[in-house]
């Protein structure tokens, strides 16, 4: 049994060691010019040993990436629980989380930052993986606001989170490239008093939420599912009638726009709409001026609903 054990252990060893000298040779040479043999050779092993327990490049840098995001997770975790212990304001709890992460994202940058040019992003195992840390990562983010601001947030926690990762986003590009030298914790502490504006701007105005909670989970490599897609479709063209409404148009005119976006709706409600007739009265909208900055909009959720049925 004992023996059987230390088996066990040499081979979690030996896993645990390929994982961080991948870490290290991807991180300094890149995806692409990061090879099987640079790693076999940092960790004085045989290309042959790597790919017994790694079948290929993608799953081991898959398994890089998981261990990047599980170390993330698990200091947060630690961080939190320190942070209570403390009893530091909720804003200064905020700033310190924020502070973190950052410093944590800007150090393993390559790890944390977007896959959309390379070759992985098609790999299923490593897709699987990516969902999982994005989903992690946003219902963490929802927790810190919530647990800073309370309920008056909750309408408003799609949006908030949606324009936090974006500041994050371009400011660590930014410092990536070296084009500001700010240190995390002073940037940190910028964000939090921008984002403390809007959200008490948002809460005080009872704006109404762009961003649905559950939307805010979707992007470029984790597409929204066909019904999801089709229910904001139909909950725009309500808004799309909403406008003709409104137009200084005589009755006539508003009437014959609204009964094109009736057979609009009818239309992308069949199984297989019509893309003829859909041109047909897309066209007839855009003969209206004042719909014309809506409809591009239109277009996009059209193509996309198309591609995912």
């Amino acid at each position: 049994m004992s023996e059987c054990l230390g088996v066990v252990q040499l081979e979690q060893f030996k896993r645990q060691q390929i994982i961080d000298t991948a870490m290290c040779i991807f991180r300094e040479k890149g995806y692409f010019a990061a090879s099987m043999q640079d790693i076999a050779e940092a960790c004085s092993m045989a290309k042959a040993s790597i790919y017994k327990v790694f079948p290929s490049k993608e799953d081991l840098f898959t398994s890089v990436f998981v261990e990047v995001h599980r170390i993330l997770f698990e200091e947060t975790r630690e961080l939190d629980r320190m942070l209570r212990l403390e009893g530091l304001p909720p804003k200064e709890v905020l700033r310190r989380k924020i502070e973190f992460q950052m410093q944590y994202m800007l150090e393993n940058y390559f790890f944390t930052s977007e896959f959309k040019e390379l070759p992985i992003t098609t790999n299923e195992n490593f897709l699987i993986e990516w969902r999982k840390k994005r989903a992690t990562l946003l219902t963490l983010h929802h927790d810190c606001f919530y647990e800073a601001y309370g309920e008056p947030i909750a309408p408003f926690l799609g949006d908030v989170v949606a324009i936090f990762r974006g500041m994050i986003k371009e400011y660590l590009s930014h410092a990536i490239q070296a084009v500001i030298a700010v240190p995390m914790a002073q940037l940190a502490g910028f964000i939090v008093d921008r984002l403390d504006t809007v959200i008490r701007d948002l809460i005080a105005s009872k704006a109404e939420p762009v961003l649905k909670t559950s939307s805010a989970f979707f992007n470029e490599i984790n597409p929204l599912d066909h019904f999801t897609r089709q229910a904001n479709l139909e909950e725009f063209l309500k808004f799309f009638a909403e406008k003709i409404h409104k137009l200084p148009q005589p009755e006539h005119i508003r009437k014959e726009l609204l009964e094109v976006i009736d057979l609009l709706q009818g239309e992308l409600a069949q199984p297989r709409p019509n893309d003829t007739l859909l041109r047909v009265y897309t066209t007839f909208l855009d003969s209206v001026s004042d719909l014309r900055p809506y409809l591009r909009q239109l277009g996009l959720m059209l193509n996309h609903t198309a591609i995912s049925r």
